[in-house]
């Protein structure tokens, strides 16, 4: 332990184009697209791993799990923020970089990186941040105060890298120094407790909560004076106990301790962990320059995989068909028009374009996915509509055969059943759940399975599954949805115990 000093790209056809020269940095955890040097593209996959098992190590994951190829991260490197703007949408103009969860397919976005200093710069840093969500949610099926979400994932993106490999962690938030400063201040007592403070805050209010949090984990952390309080006060909270009780029994007088993270933040140093590179050695890194056909698809993809509606698909697909006429064989290429087409709603026309891009390389898997979809869409119109479901079926199994535990394999394998209107098999379910355990970041995921739980009367597991997705801060929608769904799988617990006694009384 070490003290630490406080303080849209023109298109030009084949085979002449001269576009970006796209770099794809394959690893472990991480999928990188960059228009930059290749040393720089090198050397940020490899900060990203040692990321990795920087973090993993501290939340004592085990280092050497593998991770199926389409449920790594894949991270698109923009030449700046007005691109990672535009692509974000609306008219925020303080996001620098933005991450989507997704099982199978999450994604983010952030603007050209400086790898050259040891030290992230913002674009990055909110990236480490959201990639510190996604391992909190990989460590634990619990739920977790707002609060420790956020202080969690400040305290982890603050991180730093040394030369040798070595890797700083719970170094001083310096970012967030302005807006504990100046923002609406957060009182610790409202800090402390999700649902008060989530019923007060204005909509695009700014405040300190996240500043607030970061010294309050940084805190019970480091704190000589408050040793075991953390973990005392997170055992608490599955005993039923409300945020703010376990806080108070934990913790003690909260004005108290208001004053004392006054007083820490002041301070002049502060400590920080480093983790010696030796035992953080990421495994091989693949740098390959895209093809042609790749790069030029590359502008459009960007559109097609931070999501588009219907209108947004319609007014896509020229220019990917353009581009899918200039690269008739790339299977890439292929796959990102047959994406094109089921998101406008070509499904006919889907099909034959993952099937010309798996014909060409069977390992394809986007093809297979969105063959997938397209299938499932077509399947109630089609004259035979129980073979096509089975059909549908057949092509998800065939999916999961070409790479073993990808999550939507198996979470469309459970929903073709429910299109078709039928109840889920036994192992059609078992497959949801082991694909919820594959990416446990996932919202909807989270929220089919304990719907199914619901509905196979298993109360307890369903509490359990949707307890996260409750306050989750990211994901507002979810929020509101996972506490009514919550609330009633507790009412339905409590009634079918007491019917339990009772038969038992008798």
């Amino acid at each position: 332990m070490v003290r630490w000093l406080c303080g849209l790209l023109i298109l030009i056809a084949a085979p002449a184009f001269a576009g970006p020269k796209w770099l794809e940095a394959s690893s472990a955890h991480f999928i990188v697209y960059a228009d930059q040097k290749e040393s720089d593209v090198r050397k940020f996959a490899d900060r990203l791993e040692r990321y990795h098992n920087a973090v993993s190590a501290k939340l004592k994951l085990p280092l050497d799990a593998v991770v199926s190829p389409s449920n790594r991260v894949t991270i698109y490197v923009v030449k700046d923020n007005n691109k990672v703007k535009k692509l974000y949408g609306g008219d925020n103009k303080f996001i620098a970089g933005f991450y989507k969860p997704r099982a199978g397919t999450s994604v983010a976005f952030i603007s050209e990186v400086d790898v050259a200093g040891k030290l992230p710069d913002f674009s990055e840093v909110i990236l480490l941040h959201e990639y510190a969500h996604h391992l909190m949610f990989s460590s634990s099926a619990r739920s977790f105060p707002l609060w420790y979400g956020e202080g969690f994932a400040e305290y982890y993106a603050s991180a730093g890298f040394e030369k040798d490999g070595s890797v700083w962690l719970g170094r001083p938030s310096q970012y967030r120094g302005a807006e504990i400063l100046y923002a609406k201040n957060i009182p610790v007592e409202l800090l402390l407790d999700t649902q008060s403070y989530v019923a007060k805050k204005k909509r695009n209010e700014a405040d300190n909560f996240n500043g607030r949090s970061w010294i309050l984990f940084h805190y019970l952390t480091y704190s000589t004076e408050r040793v075991g309080q953390m973990a005392q006060y997170l055992d608490r909270l599955p005993k039923g106990e409300s945020e703010i009780d376990a806080a108070k029994a934990a913790f003690g007088d909260l004005k108290k301790l208001d004053q004392d993270l006054v007083r820490y933040f002041r301070q002049s140093k502060m400590f920080a962990n480093l983790l010696s590179g030796a035992g953080l050695q990421p495994g091989p890194i693949t740098i390959r320059a895209l093809r042609a056909g790749e790069a030029a698809m590359m502008p459009l993809l960007l559109q097609s995989k931070r999501g588009v509606d219907s209108d947004q698909a319609k007014a896509l697909l020229p220019e990917v068909r353009k581009i899918a006429a200039q690269f008739a064989d790339d299977p890439a290429v292929l796959s990102a028009l047959a994406e094109a087409e089921h998101d406008a709603g070509n499904y006919p026309e889907a099909i034959a374009a993952a099937d010309r891009s798996i014909t060409v390389r069977p390992a394809e898997i986007n093809a297979y996915l969105q063959k997938g979809l397209a299938l499932m869409a077509l399947a109630n119109d089609n004259e035979y509509p129980e073979k096509a479901w089975a059909d549908v079926r057949k092509h998800f199994v065939k999916m999961n055969n070409v790479e073993n535990d990808h999550p939507l394999a198996l979470k469309y394998f459970y929903t073709s059943y429910q299109g078709q209107g039928r109840k889920p098999t036994a192992n059609a379910v078992k497959g949801l759940e082991w694909a919820l355990e594959l990416a446990p970041f996932d919202s909807d995921l989270r929220g089919m399975v304990a719907a199914q739980q619901m509905n196979d009367l298993r109360f307890a597991d369903a509490i359990q599954t949707i307890t996260p997705l409750a306050y989750n801060p990211h994901d507002e929608g979810y929020a509101e949805q996972a506490k009514e769904l919550l609330e009633t799988a507790k009412t339905k617990l409590a009634e079918k115990e007491a019917g339990g006694k009772k038969s038992a009384a008798q």
